[in-house]
């Protein structure tokens, strides 16, 4: 093989630094580096997987773990057969930890989880896409009660403006449509800069001087921080696109409160009901925890009820898995075939919220940045797909669309 291969567990914030990691390995010959994911057990076993599958397939490659997984737990990683080095999430986007002499050395357990997180969130921007992801935060300062993930990325640490626009005029001289603001918690950008701006600010911003920017769109945003620029986004800037994903793992206040969550059932309606008046076709999205413990059946059908009555068609659904060392941990569990069920609910619940949403756009124009010669997004994050026609790679269309199919919308270039 040419250049290592680097293989990917868990979020987006994941995919976006892999791409830089593949950036640095590319001088590397028989690297596989696997950039680990400790939000459920189901992704580190998922990672563990493949470590054995690699060194079955390639017993000569040396492998490489990294990501949150690896910081939290470097001894679980280092005995697995093939695996030469174990490299924190400090270091796994430095130059310096990617030279043949670093992999020759391994580094000890010790040294990964001591290793102090970066003092600023590193600015990293990708070319690979049609949609560019530029990350502006890192690290999280809150304690939710399921989560483990601040323990594998450290305090909340912001990049400065200044840096963000101009890494964002860089992507779209370099032809870029559309760029994601990415992080771990990006709705805490800005609370360790002198003044404390928001991500709204940020956001006007980038927008201001960036105005060729056709498209900004957010990754996941806690819902108890919409601040007021990000509104006025919303009312008056149709760049800063109509679709938020919102972080908010359960719809019943007591389990909410048990989350140790920061916004309650009531804010998030609120929330929805102010958006939908200012942008009435804005899509939204929510991570949700099935099962969480102590979450009984009436609690579990709040949240089931919550997603039917608001109309959310992009759910990411995730049945509670446990994560040692965090409190909810130790708190009393809910059975594992009552999790798949109440997930599997959700999801449904969510398919028929998306396809309601994709109907309402049939025979409406949609902006389209195509991602290939007959597949792209709207922006509002539609799927759309080209029917009796070829399009531009990384080149936006005003399209109608006349149809949906189980991808998404089906239009015509005319």
């Amino acid at each position: 093989m040419s250049g290592a291969r680097v293989l990917t567990f868990g979020c987006r914030l994941n995919l976006h630094e892999s791409e830089r990691m593949e950036a640095l390995t590319g001088h590397l010959d028989d690297v596989v580096v696997v950039n680990s994911c400790a939000v459920t057990t189901a992704a580190e076993r998922q990672a563990r997987q493949a470590i054995r599958r690699t060194h079955r397939e390639q017993p000569g490659a040396r492998i490489v773990v990294t990501g949150c997984a690896a910081q939290i737990a470097p001894e679980r990683w280092e005995t697995l057969p093939g695996v030469a080095r174990v490299v924190g999430n400090a270091e796994k986007l430095e130059a310096s930890s990617w030279t043949e002499a670093a992999l020759a050395s391994r580094l000890s357990v010790a040294d990964v989880m001591t290793t102090a997180p970066a003092p600023a969130a590193p600015v990293i921007e990708t070319g690979g896409h049609t949609r560019a992801l530029l990350q502006v935060q890192q690290g999280c300062d809150h304690r939710c009660t399921f989560c483990i993930i601040p323990y594998g990325r450290g305090p909340s640490r912001s990049v400065p403006g200044a840096l963000v626009v101009e890494r964002a005029r860089s992507l779209v001289e370099s032809g870029h449509q559309e760029i994601v603001l990415t992080g771990v918690d990006i709705a805490s950008w800005g609370r360790d800069i002198e003044g404390t701006p928001s991500l709204g600010h940020l956001c006007r911003k980038l927008l201001s001087a960036v105005p060729d920017l056709p498209r900004l769109r957010l990754s996941s945003l806690d819902p108890a921080c919409v601040d007021d620029d990000l509104w006025w986004l919303l009312a008056n800037e149709p760049r800063f696109l109509p679709h938020l994903h919102l972080s908010l793992q359960a719809a019943s206040n007591m389990v909410l409160k048990r989350m140790k969550r920061r916004h309650s059932v009531e804010d998030v309606e609120a929330l929805i009901v102010r958006a939908r008046a200012l942008r009435p076709d804005i899509a939204f999205g929510a991570d949700l925890i099935a099962g969480f413990p102590t979450e009984t059946d009436a609690q579990a059908r709040e949240t089931l009820d919550f997603v039917r009555r608001h109309e959310l068609p992009y759910l990411h659904v995730f049945p509670y898995s446990e994560r040692p060392g965090t409190p909810a941990a130790r708190m009393p569990v809910v059975p594992n075939a009552r999790r798949q069920d109440r997930a599997r609910a959700l999801r449904e619940a969510g398919d028929v919220n998306r396809r309601a949403y994709w109907r309402g756009m049939v025979g409406r124009p949609i902006d389209v940045l195509m991602e290939g010669p007959e597949k792209g997004h709207s922006a509002h994050f539609v799927p759309v797909r080209l029917q009796g026609g070829r399009a531009e790679r990384g080149r936006r269309y005003r399209l109608v669309a006349h149809d949906l199919d189980e991808t998404g919308l089906v239009a015509e270039i005319r």
